[in-house]
């Protein structure tokens, strides 16, 4: 699918989220100078095509006091990774999973979670949970504590000069 300028106006006009009115896409189309209709059409298209991947709320953890948040990563073996990174990702205390690749020697992690929770004990706690479902296809593992927010945004778009 190719984007067209009406796609990318949309895809812009929502980025940072939904207006919090009664009727979030009628008040995007009457900003844009679209129909309604066009636009949740348009939306359900970019969804299909795997552009925009879902339409969620998300939460702000930190005020909902998961103020504790470490990247867990995993030497995990590579025939298993795809089978447990799925089993990881599924955890509701997890917000991301992702396979990367190692930077060996130094960097021997394939496997990268996010965890969350109230109190570094707490996810040190979650932590021992993934270890246990990984089992012996992990061959080690750190922790990256996060420290401060730097950025809190997904992708966006530029506008075209």
């Amino acid at each position: 699918m190719t984007l067209d300028l009406t796609d990318r106006r949309i895809i812009t006009a929502t980025q940072s989220g939904l207006p919090l009115v009664p009727r979030p896409y009628a008040q995007i189309a009457a900003d844009l100078g679209l129909d309604e209709d066009e636009v949740c059409t348009r939306m359900r298209a970019l969804q299909t095509s795997g552009i925009i991947r879902r339409i969620a709320v998300a939460p702000n953890h930190y005020a909902l006091g998961m103020t504790a948040n470490g990247m867990s990563v995993w030497d995990v073996d590579d025939t298993r990774i795809a089978e447990l990174g799925q089993k990881i990702g599924d955890l509701d205390f997890v917000s991301h999973c992702y396979e990367r690749p190692r930077a060996l020697p130094d960097w021997p992690y394939n496997l990268f979670a996010m965890i969350h929770g109230t109190s570094r004990e707490e996810v040190e706690a979650l932590r021992a949970e993934v270890a246990a479902i990984l089992g012996d296809a992990c061959r080690g593992n750190d922790i990256l504590y996060s420290t401060r927010i730097l950025k809190k945004t997904g992708l966006r778009l530029r506008q075209k000069g």
